[in-house]
């Protein structure tokens, strides 16, 4: 049993997992979230900090939703939102189109891809009954 305190309000509860907010806090978030997908609906070209005034949430939590890929930006010119890998301007996420397909084709490389499995000859029904002896 994991009990801790919650980051938001201080309230101590039974995490089961690594969300740090109790439940009360996390149902707050996600009704904050909605309110900000539907204004974003109403307003898309609205700037994270436009966004963050109009809905009383802070722009950290903003650009966490959008890292996170909950949100995606119309407008990238009034955004700071970079890749983390060649710092192009993004409008959702942690990396760029073109830094995920280089990390794709990186790990694609990087699995081995088995040979094909070696097939015995089908042996007829009287080699199947014969003893046999290993070699040195």
């Amino acid at each position: 049993m994991n009990v801790i305190n919650c980051k938001s309000c201080g309230r101590i509860f039974n995490a089961l997992d690594r969300n740090r907010l109790c439940p009360a806090c996390t149902r707050a978030l996600e009704d904050k979230f909605q309110e900000v997908k539907q204004y974003l609906r109403e307003n898309p070209n609205a700037t994270v900090n436009q966004t963050s005034e109009d809905n009383d949430v802070s722009v950290k939590q903003i650009r966490q939703w959008i890292r996170e890929e909950r949100l995606i930006l119309t407008n990238t010119a009034g955004c700071d939102i970079r890749c983390e890998q060649c710092g192009a301007a993004i409008n959702t996420g942690r990396f760029c189109d073109k830094c995920k397909a280089s990390m794709a084709n990186d790990l694609q490389g990087a699995i081995k891809k088995p040979k094909g499995v070696l097939q015995q000859p089908k042996k007829s029904g009287h080699e199947k009954d014969r003893m046999r002896f290993l070699q040195n």
